[in-house]
């Protein structure tokens, strides 16, 4: 168990009944509280600014701003808070994002309920988890490779494409991000030109394969 006598957590998922079921299983440890939630990337990323807890549990494909890119800012600015990551994809380019992004843990949200409760008490003592359910082997690799290849997007251009890939005009897209249509096509310009593809499902396919987001969302 974490040394804590109390662990001050944030919830994040764009599934307002999954969150009710990570808080009922959560708040039965009497050193474990909810502190706050939210239910995209964007939102995690100010609320946990604000509320500065100890783990955040969050969803990996998420509409909007995914888990994985809220992870990187997060551990950015606040680098002693432990990011679990939550997710139906069991695939290594998710959880290899997700752990480059500065995830301690990585769970399925097919798992046992009292594994939830065990990664975060593991989290808590600065060691890594990884879900039962998928190959241990694959967190050793993570472990001794420090330097994993990252795609050459920059989390801005990233940010767009997830965007573009969830079928959203230049116009939502500037107003989403603060950015003027011609600033984004700008960005979009510079993606197509970087990975080389130039069509929207060419795009969608490969905003799915890096982890930007997904069939479900």
């Amino acid at each position: 168990m974490s040394y804590l006598k109390e662990i001050k957590i944030v919830l994040v998922d764009d599934h307002k009944l999954l969150r009710d079921g990570l808080r009922n299983i959560i708040e039965q440890k009497p050193n474990m509280h909810i502190i706050g939630e939210a239910s995209d990337g964007r939102e995690a990323i100010k609320i946990c600014s604000k509320l500065e807890p100890n783990v955040i549990v969050m969803d990996v494909a998420m509409p909007g701003l995914n888990g994985i890119e809220a992870a990187k800012q997060i551990h950015k600015n606040q680098p002693d808070v432990k990011i679990i990551g939550l997710s139906m994809h069991s695939g290594k380019q998710f959880i290899q994002s997700m752990f480059t992004a500065g995830a301690w843990g990585y769970l399925l949200k097919d798992g046992d309920s009292d594994e939830l409760i065990i990664a975060i008490s593991t989290v808590m003592q600065n060691k890594k988890y990884l879900s039962k359910d998928i190959n241990q082997d694959f967190l050793t690799v993570l472990n001794e490779n420090k330097s994993l290849k990252k795609t050459q997007l920059s989390s801005r251009e990233k940010e767009v494409l997830q965007l573009i890939s969830e079928g959203n005009s230049s116009k939502i897209i500037g107003e989403l991000l603060f950015l003027s249509p011609k600033t984004v096509d700008v960005h979009r310009n510079n993606i197509m030109k970087k990975i080389d593809l130039f069509t929207i499902p060419e795009l969608t396919k490969y905003a799915i394969q890096i982890g930007l987001t997904s069939l479900d969302v």
